[in-house]
């Protein structure tokens, strides 16, 4: 099985840990002024959803990495209770909410995303890397306000709230980076 050293941990990659399988879900590369740097991570285990924060890992740990497929979906609808992905031969993945929480706020019905499989069994959800959807909501612009670091709130289609500069309106389409959550242009 393949190894990775916990310095290269970045949000995403998923490992076997304490008897389980966990993808990354934050980490951040610590050097105190004294002593070794280290890597804390939050994990989430990608069978139960329970999740550890505060791990810490010398950046020269080997883990074993988890034999994660991909396969690229439509996000088709949702039946109330579970979310409904399909594949080009019309194979359906039923997730719960739980495994598409994140992915929630980047996708609508038809889109296109990555769903992970851990030993045949879906897990997780990822949006496209950058999605355009439409400004429902926003704070008005205070005239005159043209700073470009300044940035206020604003509700795009999907119910996420996106930091964005005064000058975005509502109804306009906007470009997201889904792996940051920050506004990237107007469309």
């Amino acid at each position: 099985m393949a190894q990775i050293l916990a310095g290269d941990i970045r949000k995403g990659v998923t490992f076997e840990y304490k008897s389980g399988v966990y993808t990354v879900t934050d980490f951040q590369h610590v050097k105190p002024g004294k002593g070794a740097a280290f890597v804390r991570a939050t994990l989430k285990n990608v069978v139960t959803g329970q999740v550890l924060s505060n791990e810490t890992f010398n950046p020269t740990t080997k883990l074993e990495s988890a034999q994660v497929e991909t396969k690229k979906m439509t996000y088709s609808y949702y039946d109330g209770e579970f979310y409904v992905f399909m594949d080009e031969e019309y194979n359906q993945e039923m997730l719960s909410y739980d495994q598409v929480e994140e992915a929630l706020k980047y996708i609508k019905e038809n889109d296109m995303v990555t769903v992970k499989f851990l030993y045949g069994k879906a897990f997780s959800v990822e949006p496209e890397n950058f999605v355009e959807l439409k400004v429902i909501e926003a704070e008005p612009g205070v005239k005159g306000n043209t700073a470009t670091n300044v940035m206020k709130n604003a509700k795009v289609e999907t119910g996420a709230t996106i930091q964005v500069p005064m000058f975005v309106e509502e109804g306009e389409t906007i470009r997201i980076d889904t792996r940051t959550g920050e506004y990237m242009s107007r469309v």
